[in-house]
């Protein structure tokens, strides 16, 4: 029986394994030579650019309205990007703005041969748009480590500026007959940005209004051209950004619960100091809480009924920490061993528990159910950015049938597959869903995970007759070993 159960495990994680494969080909985007340029088929009538850099990241819209100026229907969009660009691009979602039915689309990467360093990302409509029709499309995207300090370094109790570069024309692949780029800041102190001449009855672009600066609207611009202009703003805040972050879930169901463990590389990417840090200065400085630019505290928001939390780095554990939970929340508060400035980096750990009937519940057929947030972390004021994101579900030993879905945008999963973990009293190891993504923020946090699996009686059963076949072999053998006779009889010779 035992033999039975091995080899059906086996066969339910090659199909797995298999299938996680497949789906990986499936969305392998297209290689294109570096000549290649989207045939102009489409128009922009009219196009609004809206950046925000109110965060520790780039987050900008692009709301355009396209025709079809082709004679037949289309429906393949592209947008570039350069080289530099799609490697730190994140979290793009596109939407049909007059209809939310309709999305949101597929958009992918198109690949391109090293020699290019325009980039192109694919969006395919949901049906063609036939010849002389319009859409309105709403392209959401992220942009990580999209700043720099200026200047590079300063004193540890000065204000912190960031340098943002971009262009006062949206790049697109196709003409643009109308448009204008608003750019949104944290405050209105923005002593430096590129100024170009203005149209009609404005002299001078960009306007200002508090912390809002409106390049346009501009007339008719060629597919491909681009303004290059930068900004310079004051961001007293800390500019983090999490290199790795690896998060773990572990169900067990014997226990009834759900651990979670989340293992952190963090930088801060912001100013650098001009000189050694004073620990007196800081320490006195705390008493008047004035703003700093330096990363002093985290706060993790967690699931109601969340218990045993830990914070570790890699000397050990850290006591400087707080665990708030209630009926209406349960908040973890860490502060790090020194306060992080720019150039500076903290790995550390936090982990915690749940009651699995908080996350887990079983379906009809029989199988179960398990919806977890596919990223949590700390929330903010200025935000946060993970470069690059691991998330694993480690199931119960011989769980099979492994599928999931999850609300995190499909551009910013780069792979998903089938492992075995094994830890204690493990016999053919557990089933590990292991999902990999990139260029992700704190937008998407509490955005879900669900995983849905089988786990049949005998896989359920086993751990326990294991258990319970070992130490009855145990005593067995402790019975056997004392009842043995060792004496010796030395009258005889």
């Amino acid at each position: 029986m035992k033999t039975t159960a091995v080899f059906s495990a086996f066969l339910s994680l090659l199909s797995l394994a298999s299938a996680a494969s497949s789906k990986k080909s499936s969305s392998t985007s297209t290689t294109l030579p570096a000549t290649f340029k989207p045939p102009q088929v489409f128009r922009n009538a009219n196009l609004v650019h809206i950046i925000s850099v109110e965060k520790n990241y780039a987050k900008e819209n692009i709301n355009v309205l396209v025709e079809n100026i082709d004679k037949a229907a289309q429906d393949e969009y592209f947008v570039p990007f350069t080289a530099d660009q799609m490697s730190r691009l994140g979290g793009v979602e596109v939407k049909d703005r007059k209809d939310a039915r309709a999305g949101p689309f597929v958009a992918e990467a198109v690949e391109f041969d090293q020699e290019s360093d325009i980039q192109y990302l694919r969006i395919r409509l949901p049906k063609p748009l036939a010849p002389g029709a319009q859409q309105t499309l709403g392209i959401s995207y992220y942009l990580l480590k999209a700043y720099k300090p200026l200047p590079a370094s300063i004193k540890q109790e000065e204000q912190q500026y960031l340098s943002f570069s971009f262009s006062a024309y949206c790049p697109s692949a196709y003409t643009t007959t109308k448009q204008k780029t608003e750019v949104k800041f944290p405050t209105g102190n923005i002593p430096d940005y590129t100024k170009l001449p203005g149209s009609g009855d404005v002299a001078e672009f960009p306007q200002k209004q508090g912390s809002k600066l409106s390049y346009g609207p501009f007339d008719e611009k060629p597919a491909g051209a681009v303004q290059p202009v930068s900004v310079r703003f004051e961001f007293n805040k800390p500019v983090t950004h999490v290199s790795r972050l690896e998060r773990d879930i572990e169900v067990s169901h014997w226990g009834g619960n759900v651990a979670f463990e989340e293992r952190y590389t963090l930088h801060h990417r912001g100013a650098n100091l001009s000189s050694l840090f004073n620990r007196v200065k800081w320490q006195q400085s705390q008493y008047y809480q004035p703003t700093t630019f330096a990363l002093k505290e985290l706060k993790f928001p967690l699931r109601v009924g969340s218990v045993d939390p830990y914070y570790t780095d890699v000397i050990g554990n850290v006591s400087t920490s707080r665990f708030r939970s209630s009926k209406r929340e349960a908040l973890l508060e860490i502060k790090p061993r020194y306060p992080v400035f720019g150039g500076w980096k903290y790995p550390f750990t936090i982990g915690w528990n749940s009651d699995a009937k908080n996350f887990l519940r079983t379906t009809t057929a029989g199988g179960f159910v398990l919806n977890v947030p596919f990223l949590e972390g700390p929330r903010q004021a200025e935000g946060l950015e993970y470069e690059q994101v691991q998330v694993r579900v480690i199931l119960p030993e011989g769980a099979e049938n492994v599928k999931y879905h999850t609300s995190i945008p499909t551009s910013s999963i780069t792979e998903a597959g089938i492992e075995i973990h094994k830890t204690f009293l493990d016999t053919i190891g557990r089933t590990a869903l292991v999902i990999k993504a990139r260029n992700l923020v704190d937008d998407f946090r509490d955005r879900e995970l669900v995983v849905t699996y089988e786990y049949p009686i005998m896989a359920m059963l086993r751990k326990p007759l294991i258990v319970f076949g070992s130490v009855f072999a145990v005593l067995v053998g402790a019975w056997v070993v004392g009842n043995l006779e060792l004496k010796f009889d030395a009258r005889k010779k």
